[in-house]
């Protein structure tokens, strides 16, 4: 008699932190994206929603003051981050993995606000990190709070992320797959109600402050027999250019500058993006911007060529250089990039497909590959378009080849370059042999 009431306390008390960590993620990421707008528009003028058209206007002097600032705060704001807590801290990847879903609040806290700040300045990195840092020290005070087990607080703190991610994007649906296939690493059915209520509560919980909105306005482009067979053979280059892009993201986490480096590394990192970034403001800020002018064709050929290279220089730049920020948007950007240049020779020889296209169909198969999670790429590039099933074809195969190919030659996705060898190898024993223990419903 006492068991079942004591199995519907925990169930209930489950599903109370479920219900909290998605308002209490929906509000942070609501706060976390009204203080990037401050700072955009503080730093560049503008309404501070497009970083590129502001900082194309800027002055140069804008544009180095901005950066250099931006190294000055980064430095500044590791030697604190690191009185908050010993160590490096924990990557939210190795806390879902390794620590049970722990992590230093105060430090995790710190280092999101810090990130979503110089992102705002300019710093090409992405602005969904702070939403999901945010997300997971809600889910793992949650858990604390209501005393989940190790289980339902690794389930939680990813689901945390997640709703970070999709409060802050406008996606429920991607968000909640993204929690489960990259974070968790199990699509198992009775994970999914959790990760679903979490991120649409933090969802709507945002919407009430951030509009209703795709992330991305595109023309409503459709497959063709000509990007179907583009899409063959353009995403095994996608996911051989993922394959490099994941191993330096790995080299620059640790590479990053220790000691009394932490000050000035910064400074003369992103000093030099803000000078390069006169001539080219696309390497500025997450890159949503740029990928949204390269979805609708707005790049010239010269451009799109420099940017395949430079952009992903920058987010290695600014990683390096101990700058933290999310990947996420950066990945896309260059897949966007990278997918508009692999489709200018197949103009010539396949007339017929839009230029927009190829941007789209390479930031999707760029995208699967880097997080190697093709199920939640698709709908997560269908909720930020505002696509239902246009172009879903091609779509499917570019990330389907995309991942099959870097998965078979880099195990590690961009999240896990940041774990030693022996984390990754034993995440892809955990995530070939997934529990199905689940949490109580």
């Amino acid at each position: 008699m006492i068991e079942p009431i004591l199995a519907q306390r925990r169930a209930a008390g489950f599903w109370l932190a479920v219900l909290l960590t998605g308002t209490g993620t929906g509000l942070a990421a609501a706060a976390l994206t009204g203080l990037l707008e401050l700072v955009q528009h503080l730093m560049w003028g503008g309404d501070g929603l497009d970083l590129l058209q502001a900082a194309s206007s800027a002055g140069p002097w804008r544009h180095i003051a901005a950066l250099l600032g931006a190294g000055l705060l980064t430095g500044a704001g590791q030697l604190l981050l690191t009185r908050l807590s010993s160590g490096n801290g924990i990557d939210i990847t190795a806390a879902i993995w390794f620590h049970a879903g722990r992590l230093p609040a105060l430090r995790t806290l710190g280092s999101a606000i810090l990130s979503i700040v110089i992102v705002g300045m300019g710093t090409a990195l992405g602005r969904e990190g702070a939403p999901k840092q945010a997300g997971a020290v809600i889910a793992n005070a949650m858990s604390d709070r209501v005393r989940l087990s190790a289980d339902e607080r690794r389930l939680l703190v990813a689901c945390g992320a997640g709703a970070g991610m999709a409060a802050a994007y406008g996606v429920p649906l991607g968000g909640a797959l993204f929690a489960l296939e990259v974070l968790r690493g199990a699509l198992a059915l009775r994970f999914v109600l959790p990760a679903v209520v979490t991120t649409l509560v933090a969802t709507e919980v945002s919407w009430a402050f951030l509009p209703d909105v795709p992330l991305y306005v595109i023309p409503a482009y459709h497959g063709s027999l000509s990007s179907i067979a583009w899409a063959l053979l353009a995403g095994p280059i996608a996911g051989l250019v993922s394959v490099l892009y994941v191993r330096s993201v790995a080299w620059a986490d640790r590479h990053k500058p220790t000691g009394w480096r932490r000050v000035w590394a910064p400074v003369v990192a992103l000093g030099v993006l803000g000078a390069v970034s006169i001539p080219l403001p696309q390497l500025l800020g997450n890159g949503r911007d740029m990928a949204e002018l390269a979805f609708t064709g707005g790049i010239g050929p010269l451009l799109l060529l420099a940017l395949v290279l430079l952009r992903p220089a920058a987010t290695i730049l600014c990683l390096g250089s101990g700058a933290p920020g999310g990947l996420f948007t950066p990945s896309l950007a260059v897949g966007a990039a990278l997918g508009g240049v692999l489709g200018l020779p197949w103009s010539w020889l396949w007339p017929g497909v839009p230029p927009g296209l190829f941007a789209l169909l390479g930031a999707a198969g760029m995208l699967a590959a880097t997080t190697q999670g093709p199920i939640s790429t698709v709908v997560l590039m269908m909720e930020m378009t505002g696509y239902a099933r246009a172009a879903i074809v091609p779509m499917l195969l570019a990330v389907a080849t995309a991942t099959l190919v870097a998965r078979t030659i880099e195990p590690r996705s961009i999240y896990d370059a940041r774990l030693s060898d022996e984390q990754v190898r034993e995440r892809a024993r955990a995530r070939d042999h997934a529990p199905e223990e689940l949490p109580p419903a």
